[in-house]
């Protein structure tokens, strides 16, 4: 026996016949619409989800997390295809140019670019606004310096004065 035999070694999925992988006693296929997708597994840890979210309770099995403020988001993938989710509305966030959402039925957090959500008007009211519509974002030193006294919890006049045009922020 080699030592990377485990790398080539390949089983098969007992529900559908897709080439899989053997994790543990377990076996996990790559195809998405089987039982035993990774997706479709317990999972030890929940990564891609942050503390201030909404995320999956442990006590939901994954995939069939439900969110408690359902809104549907029209994506239009890179290879052309329409993709529909349904995302919890207080996950919502826009991180310039991509909106990060926590999606149904895994309750993980996924990013989209904005060019190709095709509700974009729809998506953008649900989240939470950093700036007025009408307002330009501010400048990477103003970001700067509202981020350092959000952090560190502290203050500073210019930071009053930048706080004043970005209350939200």
């Amino acid at each position: 026996m080699g030592l990377f035999d485990f790398l080539k070694s390949t089983v098969q999925c007992p529900s559908c016949g897709t080439p899989a992988r053997k994790s543990g006693n377990t076996i996990v296929c790559p195809n998405p619409l089987c039982r035993n997708f990774e997706g479709n597994q317990p999972a030890s840890t929940t990564r891609g989800e942050s503390a201030g979210a909404p995320a999956r309770p442990a006590n939901v099995p994954r995939g069939q997390w439900q969110p408690q403020q359902p809104f549907t988001v029209r994506y239009r993938n890179f290879q052309n295809l329409e993709q529909i989710y349904t995302a919890e509305a207080e996950s919502c966030r826009r991180q310039k140019n991509h909106i990060s959402l926590v999606v149904a039925p895994t309750g993980r957090r996924i990013t989209l670019r904005r060019d190709r959500i095709q509700n974009l008007p729809e998506v953008e009211a649900r989240c939470a606004q950093r700036v007025a519509p009408d307002q330009n974002w501010p400048t990477p030193r103003e970001r700067q310096v509202l981020n350092y006294h959000k952090k560190h919890g502290t203050t500073s006049p210019l930071y009053e004065r930048i706080r004043a045009k970005y209350p939200a922020w």
